[in-house]
């Protein structure tokens, strides 16, 4: 399923050495989808604890546990951990493409062409959570996460450009948490 680096390997373990104990694992999942590809969580579990459903998979030395969500998009990835001069971290080479379906790449495709261009003036972006029975979940990042004016980017912006090119579409949905938002572009204003 996946594979990680001897250089991975050892900064896990040394992670699960100083903050963890022995039999912990690593739990790794995707997060959300950017225009730069996938974003993952990766957090320590105990006794590579999981649900039912989870993938348990080796990952030398020490269990790797995937949720049921991600396992379709974690084939064939490499997990490696870089350290140098300008940067440290786990590094994710993940060449699986962003969605299976055919027209959620579509939608994805869609807006990283349009819609994200359109909104990237205002330091905002908008992540494609899902497409589930003919409605498209949506969510909003940077200066439109809060924006006073984000139902009007919503209904006027990105409705228009998603059902003009996939008309049966019946909605678009937006899952935001805009009272999290720190720099809206536009403050909404208080009612």
């Amino acid at each position: 399923m996946l594979t990680v680096t001897e250089a991975a390997q050892r900064k896990i373990l040394a992670i699960i050495a100083t903050q963890g104990k022995p039999g912990d694992g690593l739990r790794i999942g995707i997060a959300g989808r950017s225009p730069g590809g996938f974003t993952y969580d990766l957090a320590l579990v105990e006794g590579g604890e999981g649900e039912p459903e989870d993938t348990t998979t080796d990952g030398g030395g020490f269990p790797i546990v995937v949720d049921a969500e991600s396992a379709p998009y974690m084939q064939d990835v490499i997990i490696d951990y870089v350290e140098d001069l300008q940067q440290s971290g786990f590094r994710i080479g993940n060449p699986n493409p962003l969605w299976n379906d055919p027209q959620t790449q579509a939608i994805q495709d869609l807006i990283d062409a349009e819609v994200n261009p359109a909104v990237a003036g205002h330091g905002g972006h908008v992540e494609l959570v899902d497409v589930h029975e003919q409605k498209v979940y949506i969510r909003f990042h940077g200066g439109c996460q809060g924006c006073g004016m984000a139902n009007m980017t919503l209904n006027e912006g990105v409705e228009h450009v998603i059902r003009g090119a996939f008309p049966d579409i019946r909605g678009i949905v937006d899952v935001t948490e805009h009272s999290a938002g720190e720099h809206p572009y536009y403050p909404a204003t208080e009612s």
